[in-house]
């Protein structure tokens, strides 16, 4: 948790607006934190944009649903191939749609890394894989969890968003 005090503490201190942040950044760290997100979030400071990305060992539950409360103007989704396959990721696409839908001051912008759109909205690909796999013996919990997934998936395949082929 000290970890999550810290971001806030310098965020709030150096930051001349009553939020902590102006984009936060999702994405599934393994396909993307060393390359893509990486050149993304230093050319977003460079430009002076507040912007909360997770650090490699900031752990799930330190990040709390507050954090999201902090956000004022954008959630920036990179969907890479992998993104389907992480559980935390997933969660946090759902509540990130909550936010938008409450408050029309927040933006989400999709890019897609390497997927299109259909993969996934649709659920094709690697993001059929993954849901394959999160569907082995789900519980009827476990598939109304998977049911606001496809949903806030399908949601934010909608919005019109960046494609990402190659570097």
């Amino acid at each position: 948790m000290s970890s999550t005090s810290t971001l806030k503490s310098s965020s709030s201190t150096s930051h001349p607006h009553s939020y902590h942040y102006d984009e936060f950044l999702s994405f599934r760290g393994k396909d993307t934190r060393k390359n893509f997100t990486d050149h993304l979030y230093d050319n977003l400071v460079a430009h002076e944009i507040h912007t909360f990305r997770d650090e490699e060992e900031l752990e799930n539950g330190c990040r709390s649903r507050q954090r999201y409360g902090g956000i004022e103007v954008f959630f920036t989704i990179v969907f890479s191939k992998n993104y389907a396959t992480s559980r935390w990721c997933l969660n946090e696409l759902v509540k990130i749609t909550e936010c938008t839908a409450e408050k029309a001051s927040e933006v989400i912008i999709p890019i897609f890394y390497h997927v299109t759109t259909s993969d996934v909205g649709n659920r094709e690909g690697s993001f059929k894989d993954a849901f394959s796999e999160h569907r082995k013996n789900a519980d009827p919990e476990k598939e109304k969890l998977i049911g606001d997934w496809e949903i806030a998936l399908k949601k934010v395949s909608k919005i019109k968003g960046v494609p990402v082929d190659d570097q």
